[in-house]
């Protein structure tokens, strides 16, 4: 028995220092992170500004969210908050008009569609969009600050807007980080 008893404890020991198992993401665990419900909250808050102010039969531009200390510069995590924003409004009954489909959009590799101020009148002529969704985001150590505007491109008059803050816990630092 007593030549037993260092292999059992150093076996003991063995199991002590693993790294525990990551658990396998679930919807249960999914469901409970407040990204897509936060970018939905944000959608939602827009389309109530916007009851009334819109034509029925125009499109609108969802802009990539850029980093607003970069504007040509994006992230998956930008690239992601676009995306959702512009899923909730066209659940909301907007016409989004999908920019990925469209050959003439400036498209900057691995960076979404990218509109400067110069280039949303342009573009939104071109397709008859009566607003454009713009937004940036600002990063510090613990949070992500995140403003989104509705535009109006032949005035830039701005005709929502929502400003939002997420954690920067796991996910979203691990979308910041795949720039």
């Amino acid at each position: 028995m007593r030549a037993f008893a260092p292999l059992l404890v150093a076996g003991l020991l063995a199991g002590c220092a693993a790294t525990p198992a990551k658990d396998e993401p679930n919807y249960a665990t999914v469901a409970s992170n407040g990204f897509v419900s936060a970018n939905y909250t944000a959608a939602d808050k827009l389309l109530m500004q916007l009851s009334g102010k819109l034509a029925a039969d125009k499109p609108l531009i969802m802009a990539t969210v850029v980093n607003i200390d970069a504007l040509d510069q994006t992230s998956t995590l930008g690239r992601l908050v676009s995306e959702q924003i512009s899923t909730r409004m066209a659940q909301g009954g907007l016409k989004m008009l999908e920019m990925k489909l469209r050959n003439n959009v400036y498209l900057k590799r691995n960076q979404g569609e990218l509109m400067l101020t110069r280039e949303i009148g342009e573009v939104a002529q071109t397709h008859n969009a009566q607003a454009v969704v713009v937004g940036s985001y600002a990063e510090t150590s613990d949070m992500v600050f995140i403003n989104i505007k509705v535009v109006q491109p032949q005035s830039n008059f701005v005709l929502a807007g929502h400003d939002y803050v997420l954690a920067k816990e796991g996910i979203v630092r691990s979308m910041l980080l795949s720039r």
